[in-house]
């Protein structure tokens, strides 16, 4: 029987303290199994010492499109800061960037600079490490990321490629434009990343169940058609891996939080709560043990 491995990854930690308080929560509650760290979040330290009290498996959320840079010399007079002194944002980045305005060897710097910064707080080097809004998987930045990974022997990373993404007619088409832009850099990371040595779990999940979108039957869909997929590509008695991305927390409550700049809109609304909830709803472990699912951390592969 084929034997499969979930990571259930709450992203952003360290963001705010409360965001800190609601993916301890959701980890005491054995609702997640591993969690990336945001190092220029206003509550990194925090998190960090967190991990290390309760011994959370933790990797590193590069950061490079929302908030301050960690590394000193980039913080004034660089390619990927706008005119205000902070990361382009999410959608800035990528004009910025399709615009040939970043240097690569900036982005390096950030990477190592972050890498290094998360070693400091947590005394090891992340087993794991994913693009925060998914950066890691863009042209150009794909192969500075990759470079960094193998300098550092990290071995794991994240390709969001979502099985079934394109039949999910509940996300608003504005949002599924840029899932499917995500989508279609992944695909064309696979190369890239497998060169220089990194894996990533078999199938990834998350984009169709974020936020409002999330309910124990739709995460319940998702990991039935991820485990389907696995079954049709595996060996029977083989061990199939699977990632399901999350976002659980208590709303920020400004100015509280954020990389630099204070909690954007999606870390102050309902939304981050209603993940919280979800998660630990007996049901979803229930649905684990039928199936015979067994929550891991990527340092457990």
């Amino acid at each position: 029987m084929l034997q499969v491995k979930l990571i259930v990854t709450g992203d952003d930690f360290g963001y705010c303290p409360r965001r800190n308080q609601g993916i301890l929560d959701c980890f005491l509650a054995g609702a997640i199994s591993n969690v990336s760290l945001l190092v220029n979040g206003s509550a990194a330290a925090d998190a960090a010492k967190l991990a290390r009290r309760h011994n959370i498996p933790i990797g590193l959320h590069a950061n490079l499109s929302e908030g301050s840079p960690v590394c000193e010399v980039l913080k004034t007079n660089s390619s990927l800061l706008n005119q205000d002194g902070f990361f382009h944002g999410k959608m800035g980045f990528r004009t910025a960037l399709s615009k040939g305005l970043l240097n690569m060897s900036e982005v390096k710097q950030e990477l190592k600079a972050q890498v290094e910064l998360f070693h400091e707080l947590t005394g090891h080097l992340p087993p794991h490490m994913d693009g925060h809004q998914h950066v890691h998987v863009l042209p150009e930045v794909r192969h500075v990321f990759a470079e960094v990974l193998e300098e550092y022997g990290i071995k794991y990373t994240r390709v969001p490629i979502e099985p079934g993404l394109h039949n999910c007619d509940w996300i608003p088409p504005s949002l599924m434009d840029f899932y499917l832009g995500v989508e279609e850099d992944s695909f064309n990371t696979v190369d890239v990343f497998t060169k220089h040595g990194i894996r990533w779990p078999d199938i990834y999940i998350g984009l169709s169940t974020m936020g409002r979108n999330m309910s124990v039957s739709s995460v319940r869909s998702a990991i039935d058609s991820a485990v389907l997929q696995l079954r049709a590509r595996a060996p029977p008695s083989s061990t199939g891996t699977i990632e399901l991305m999350v976002h659980p927390g208590y709303p920020s409550v400004p100015p509280v939080g954020g990389c630099g700049e204070g909690p954007d809109d999606f870390s102050q609304s309902w939304e981050r709560l209603h993940e919280l909830q979800t998660l630990v709803k007996p049901e979803l472990r229930s649905y684990y043990k039928s199936r015979n699912i067994q929550l891991c951390s990527f340092k457990d592969l």
